[in-house]
């Protein structure tokens, strides 16, 4: 092995890293935002305020060089879209199911890459977009007997802005963290005034903001950006796989809020699809190269 594969190696695994550390970041999401007892909205307002300085501070530490183009726009708008349904669904519906349902990602990355630049999914994916619906449908009919289904449909939202903001690095244009700055500035200034109506500021619930911002948003999205510039969009969305596991394990150890029946079989069946497409689009490639 050459010295450029051993180095293109290398930071290919400092890039899996990176987005495994995300994936870590993320998954307390659940949590944090159930023992928060605020409005979605101002929670989601008042995260992004801080992860835009978080993110603020480490774009002048770095000297990176901030775009701004319609590229961006669309990439900023996607961060803000999946952000705020997520806040939004993790308070009308459990995290268990938020997080399952905004994982079918990378069902919509196969769309996107389809609509932008005009390939086709393949059988394995054409199949494991069927399995992955198959369960979306078990969540939707326990949410219309729970009353959740409405929370149901914002996650599924914000699993379709979740495939813009992988998709970031795809674009000749784009710029990953230039989009997930102003994505978070977006929500911080519009929606962080909404703090002002909440009557809660024990310093438990502060520090779970300040916690949310900072390291579930903020450190998270640095972690991610640098990430997904080394590897392509599908394989940061597998690794990203060990959020929507961890995310309600946790909330059902610390919050105890626990998955319905269906919910549960709809989400092993979504994870069961993700994963075939996954290990059978690996096996394939390495057929390829062998």
């Amino acid at each position: 092995m050459n010295n450029s594969s051993v180095q293109e190696k290398s930071i290919r695994n400092r890039a899996i890293l990176m987005v495994l550390s995300a994936s870590l970041c993320f998954a307390t999401g659940g949590l944090f935002m159930k023992l928060i007892p605020w409005n979605a909205l101002a929670i989601n307002g008042v995260r992004n305020l801080i992860a835009s300085a978080v993110i603020g501070i480490y774009i002048l530490m770095t000297h990176h060089k901030l775009k701004f183009n319609p590229t961006v726009l669309i990439g900023a708008v996607s961060m803000a879209g999946v952000t705020t349904c997520y806040a939004i669904a993790n308070k009308l519906t459990t995290a268990g199911n938020t997080i399952i349902l905004q994982y079918t990602a990378p069902v919509w990355i196969m769309v996107m890459v389809y609509l932008f630049f005009g390939k086709k999914p393949s059988r394995t994916g054409i199949i494991s977009l069927l399995i992955v619906f198959a369960g979306i449908l078990c969540f939707f009919f326990e949410g219309l007997s729970t009353g959740r289904w409405l929370g149901d449909l914002i996650a599924l939202l914000s699993g379709i802005f979740y495939a813009g903001v992988f998709m970031l690095n795809s674009f000749e244009k784009g710029d990953a963290l230039s989009s997930v700055f102003f994505g978070q500035l977006l929500c911080g200034i519009f929606l962080s005034p909404l703090v002002l109506k909440e009557t809660v500021f024990s310093m438990p619930v502060l520090i779970a903001v300040f916690f949310l911002g900072a390291v579930q948003v903020g450190l998270a999205y640095i972690f991610f950006t640098t990430g997904t510039k080394y590897i392509d969009p599908l394989t940061a969305s597998i690794i990203n796989a060990l959020e929507p596991i961890l995310n309600p394990v946790l909330v059902a150890i610390f919050y105890g809020e626990k998955l319905g029946v269906l919910s549960l079989a709809g989400a092993a069946i979504v994870l069961c699809g993700i994963m075939y497409y996954n290990i059978k689009e690996a096996l394939e490639n390495r057929e390829k190269t062998a």
